[in-house]
């Protein structure tokens, strides 16, 4: 026995506690003199009535075998998405065949369970059996097995029962702790890994630095059923062809990868799109294409420089960099001391700029992260103040800039180690005698203090010169010897060294390291005197001014605005997604009563204007929902204000149709299914072993269903509790109370 509303051992005495406190003070003053005895008789029984009335309205039930075995619920979920219309054999679909599986799971299971069809795809949704029609965009197959499970959490759930092929387009894993206590029994449906079918599994693009630079596509497919019959993979821009390989596969089923070098158009966005050449017999030919888009490279960044003292370094990187249409560049030189001491400068900067720079350095939040990345050349630690240090490993961590440290005199003794920047910086300078990488691939008898790039260097945006890694390590090879290199200590955990230079001993050194710290990334060049790679080059040779403007580029690409968007990417046209803008200070504090405006322009050129509202204040995050319509490319322009002050604006393209997950590998994904069973306790069947089912979901004797059954609900609790009562007042009138 047990009650039925449910509290605390607390709870229950201090209900009856209050039933036998309020029948003492009923008689604690009597009008009539009691004697001890009577006292405690009429307390008794007026406390015996108060608490049966209590345990009455606490409902006192007990668990009993269930008489009606139908009182078990199994939910029954039959996948519904797009995926399901293939034909694998002959004219029947896979829906088809899971419709005659549901049958006889129905009519198998039905004298013993209450069986609950359910449809899933975008949503879970009750459905019969004709008229389940493959039409769902997705397969959110680990979102609509919670789903079921919480809808049925207060039933009898003997199990769940998954008729799909594997496909999930959720994007996360099922974990067994959101289903706790439902054991999920899949059965696959759909065809074996050898059917015929060719599909793209992967497109991505490389980080764009440089207007027009090249950048890597890379795209995996998979050609199952036709053995190593080669397979035209075809690339186009834009709609417009660039290249067509003939690529034979290792073996039937083997993924293939392939890396395609372009140069995307730098003032609009592209649309790349890869085609695989198909014949026409194989289970679909939609999923033999998929695009990627690369943004246009538009808008400048701010960047800052700050140099120990002129020199030819300083002036050859402030030229290279300040070509750079892309850049915005300040520079701040220190020339001397005046005649108190006190350090100048020389101050090159935008007119709203120099007044901050004028000490040398900015001191503020405000002042500082209004650049996007920052350079110190040949300065010293003590150059700084503690707090703009800080400020500094703040600029890079939180407000998400690049900062890149040159120069022998930045590395001179402890350098930048024992200050706050100390983490952010990819090599550690407190343990110099780990300086030694590893050397690059064809680099013995380098010279001593020539650069190469490593294998992570030859196709890194920030390193790459050429389309072809080849080529772009033959200009390397081809830069004079560097002055000097200092040796800065080995890389942290996470960094990437992008190349080195050879030791007189014939060790590899670091020269370019680069890792993310925070939000932001950090890079140090150990070189001395990179303005040879421009003096000692032939006048048409362009590397240096090349190579520094992709470092600083790499460096400040990833830094956010003020207003900022995140990438998006949607699937099919009329799906729905948030679209969030995060909206931050001058000082990158979350702004929360900003008024954000978005227009939206479609793919025909239309163009609405949505308002989102604030949903994560801590953030300073605003999110509203936009339906898209088409496919193609949309674009998204963001404005944030707060009254007539303007916080900034972003812009974000967004594909539409780019990939179609639902139709992208066709094949049954019996993993999935086995993984969604072994993390609830399930098992996985195929579609003829159902007849197994009955005995799985009865389970053994303590997992039989149960019913509560009230105790209080009769004639006798009501006669208890009058016949306590008319008792007390028997006793009440003997003893002249009544």
């Amino acid at each position: 026995m047990r009650f039925a509303v449910l509290l605390p051992w607390w709870g229950y005495a201090l209900a009856f506690g209050a039933a036998a406190l309020l029948a003492w003070a009923a008689y604690a003053r009597a009008a009539a003199a009691l004697t001890g005895r009577e006292r405690a008789l009429l307390v008794g029984l007026r406390a015996t009535a108060l608490s049966l009335i209590v345990a009455a309205l606490l409902r006192p039930v007990a668990i009993l075998p269930s008489d009606d075995p139908r009182r078990r619920v199994v939910p029954l979920l039959v996948d519904a998405s797009r995926s399901m219309g293939v034909a694998d054999e002959g004219t029947e679909t896979r829906l088809d065949r899971a419709r005659a599986v549901a049958g006889e799971i129905i009519a198998g299971l039905g004298p013993a369970f209450r069986i609950e069809l359910l449809a899933f795809g975008d949503a879970v949704t009750r459905a019969s059996l004709d008229q389940l029609t493959p039409s769902a965009r997705r397969s959110n197959l680990s979102v609509a097995v919670e789903e079921t499970v919480e809808r049925f959490r207060h039933e009898d759930l003997a199990g769940v029962i998954v008729l799909s092929d594997g496909g999930d387009t959720s994007g996360r894993p099922i974990e067994g702790g959101r289903v706790s206590g439902a054991r999920v029994f899949p059965i696959g449906i759909g065809a074996s890994p050898s059917a015929r079918d060719r599909a793209v599994l992967n497109l991505t693009a490389g980080e764009a630095v440089l207007p027009e630079a090249a950048l890597d596509l890379s795209v995996s497919f998979v050609s199952r059923g036709f053995g190593t019959a080669p397979v035209d993979v075809r690339l186009s821009a834009n709609g417009r062809p660039v290249e067509v390989r003939r690529v034979a596969p290792a073996a039937d089923g083997a993924p293939v990868h392939q890396v395609f070098t372009v140069s995307p158009t730098a003032d609009q966005p592209t649309v790349y799109t890869v085609d695989l050449v198909g014949t026409g017999d194989e289970l679909s030919g939609d999923n033999n294409r998929r695009s990627v888009l690369v943004p246009p490279q538009v808008g400048r960044r701010k960047i800052l420089i700050v140099e120990g003292a002129p020199g030819f370094e300083h002036t050859f990187l402030k030229r290279a960099l300040a070509s750079d249409r892309g850049l915005d560049v300040d520079a701040v030189v220190r020339k001397g001391q005046n005649d108190d001491g006190q350090p100048t400068f020389f101050v090159q900067a935008g007119e709203s700029r120099a007044a901050a720079l004028s000490s040398g350095y900015p001191s503020t939040p405000d002042a500082l992260f209004q650049y996007d990345a920052i350079v110190f050349g040949n300065v010293e630690a003590e150059f700084f103040t503690r707090e703009q240090l800080a400020l500094t490993s703040r600029f890079v961590a939180e407000r998400g800039g690049g900062l890149l440290v040159l120069g022998a005199r930045s590395f001179e003794h402890q350098g930048l180690s024992a200050t706050s920047l100390a983490e952010a910086l990819p090599l550690d300078i407190t343990d110099r005698r780990t300086a030694a990488a590893r050397a690059p691939e064809g680099g013995e008898g380098q010279a001593v203090n020539t650069p190469a790039v490593t294998s992570d260097g030859a196709g890194h945006p920030a390193t790459r010169l050429a389309p072809g890694l080849e080529a772009s390590r033959a200009i390397w090879k081809k830069l004079p010897a560097l002055a000097s290199v200092s040796l800065v200590g080995g890389p942290r955990p996470g960094a990437q060294i992008l190349a080195v230079t050879s030791s007189p001993g014939g060790d590899a050194h670091p020269l370019i390291a680069v890792q993310r710290y925070g939000q932001g990334r950090t890079m140090m060049f150990a070189g001395e005197a990179s303005w040879r790679w421009r003096m000692l080059r032939p006048a048409s040779d362009t590397s240096y001014d090349t190579i520094w403007r992709q470092l600083v580029r790499w460096l400040a690409a990833s830094t956010p605005g003020t207003v900022s968007m995140p990438p998006m990417a949607v699937g099919n046209a009329g799906d729905v997604e948030p679209l969030s803008v995060t909206v931050r200070s001058g000082r990158f504090e979350a702004v929360t009563d900003a008024q954000v405006s978005i227009n939206v322009t479609d793919p025909d050129g239309a163009v609405r204007t949505l308002e989102p509202a604030l949903e994560d204040a801590r953030a300073g995050r605003y999110t509203v929902p936009i339906r898209f319509d088409q496919e193609g490319v949309y674009r998204v322009d963001a404005e944030a204000r707060r009254g007539d002050l303007a916080l900034g604006t972003a812009t974000r393209h967004v594909l539409v149709g780019g990939a179609d997950l639902e139709m992208a590998d066709l094949a049954l994904n019996e993993p999935v299914l086995q993984r969604l069973a072994a993390a609830t306790g399930g098992r996985y069947l195929r579609p003829d072993e159902t007849a197994e089912l009955r005995d799985l979901l009865k389970g053994d004797d303590q997992e039989r269903a149960t019913e509560m059954k009230d105790l209080w609900h009769n004639a006798w609790t009501l006669l208890a509790i009058v016949g306590l009562l008319a008792a007390e007042w028997l006793v009440r009138r003997r003893c002249g109370l009544a």
